[in-house]
């Protein structure tokens, strides 16, 4: 037994001890590892043995397999770091040979090249980076532009004895400034309610969360900048989401001091349900009317493919009324889909409120996507295009001036 266990602290001391020692673990934990293997020989023999000694085993078996795991998650990192230096050496060899690739990058937009699927998902998100990037430094160079103009009209001013009276008009921003505040706290306690729904983060690229957020910045402007502001509620909102690592890009300190309610609790849990209104140009409902008293919800979701149905699924699966702009009935609508932007969608909400004038709410839509304003009946204008149709198919004239004849005597005849 004294023979067997002399070989036992051999094999342990020219084997694990070099491994202990070659990744920082303590060398007086084996003494009694030695000791317990011997005791494992000695259970085999005699199962007289105490049971505290057996655990001693579990306790060396649990140090092994954490030194184990500490390997292993060394052993990963250095593979991520080794698989991030790689991806920066590609992105550098493809900016020298006059790729669009970003002269700085993060490890987290690093991350997320790695992660794209394809090799086209890879170039067009190192392309949007790029034409970030460019579009920063634009910004910057115009700022320091007009800071020189600035500059040089002072020094200018100075030298000729007039200068410019700018307190004046700092004071004046200030007091709009307090008297935006003031309406927006207003709001909040007896303004209506009006829901931005957050929950569209996974239906979303990155580049779509951005220009997302983007609008939903300038629509809080516009509602703190009107005379009867919404109170703005953010629902189904997470925190460490990119929604919020977005908004916290634009408002930076302010974001702790911005008068609206964000929270991660659904609509359906704040509001009763029979008030509910969800906007959404796939409802087969059209809006008529304003209603001051319901409180209206928009899809915070911006997606360049056009996924038809994604916000009317999420109201129907809530049970909620639904509705959509009538865009049909005012303006006569050129080909193409019937999505507006956020901060368009706020405008018009905010006319409506006012005034609760279809036709100067609708001047926010995009000149682009229609001709004009309708000016006769839907159904006279309906006729008039079915005729131009015949015209168009072919139809001999005389036929179409005998059916418009037909149609003309039943209308006398039924005055």
């Amino acid at each position: 037994m004294q023979s067997a266990n002399v070989l036992l602290k051999k094999i342990i001391r020219s084997s694990v001890l070099p491994f202990a020692a070659q990744h920082g673990m303590k060398k007086d934990l084996f003494p009694p590892l030695s000791r317990t293997l011997s005791l494992s020989l000695c259970l085999k023999q005699d199962n007289s043995c105490s049971p505290s000694e057996k655990l001693d085993l579990d306790a060396w078996k649990k140090v092994m397999k954490s030194g184990l795991q500490e390997v292993s998650e060394t052993v990963s990192e250095c593979k991520e770091l080794s698989t991030l230096a790689a991806a920066r050496e590609l992105l550098e060899m493809w900016r020298l040979a006059g790729r669009s690739v970003p002269e700085n990058i993060s490890e987290e937009q690093l991350k997320t090249f790695m992660e794209c699927p394809s090799k086209s998902a890879k170039k067009k998100y190192l392309k949007y980076l790029h034409l970030k990037e460019l579009y920063k430094k634009n910004d910057k160079r115009k700022m320091d532009e007009k800071r020189e103009s600035r500059l040089a009209a002072q020094e200018q001013g100075l030298e000729t004895g007039k200068t410019k009276n700018t307190s004046f008009v700092c004071l004046w921003a200030n007091s709009m400034d307090r008297a935006y505040n003031w309406r927006v706290a207003q709001s909040m306690v007896f303004g209506q309610p009006l829901v931005f729904d957050m929950s569209y983060e996974k239906d979303m690229s990155v580049r779509e969360v951005a220009n997302t957020v983007r609008q939903i910045v300038l629509s809080e402007g516009s509602n703190r900048r009107s005379a009867d502001p919404f109170h703005i509620h953010f629902c189904n909102f997470k925190e460490d989401s990119l929604y919020h690592k977005e908004f916290i890009k634009y408002y930076r300190d302010a974001w702790g001091r911005l008068l609206i309610t964000a929270t991660d609790q659904c609509y359906t849990q704040l509001f009763p349900k029979d008030k509910l209104i969800y906007l959404t140009a796939d409802s087969p409902k059209v809006m008529k009317t304003f209603n001051h008293d319901k409180i209206y919800i928009i899809g915070s979701m911006v997606d360049k493919s056009i996924k038809t149905g994604v916000s009317l699924a999420q109201a129907k699966r809530l049970g909620l009324e639904t509705a959509a702009l009538p865009l049909e009935k005012y303006l006569l609508w050129n080909s193409g889909a019937k999505n507006l932007t956020l901060d368009q969608m706020m405008h018009i909400l905010l006319t409506l409120k006012d005034t609760g004038d279809w036709k100067k709410a609708l001047e926010f839509v995009p000149k682009r996507k229609y001709c004009g304003f309708v000016s006769k009946p839907m159904h006279e204008l309906k006729k008039s295009l079915n005729l131009i149709n015949t015209l168009k198919l072919g139809k001999r004239q005389e036929e179409v001036k005998k059916q418009f004849a037909k149609n003309y005597s039943k209308k006398l005849r039924q005055k």
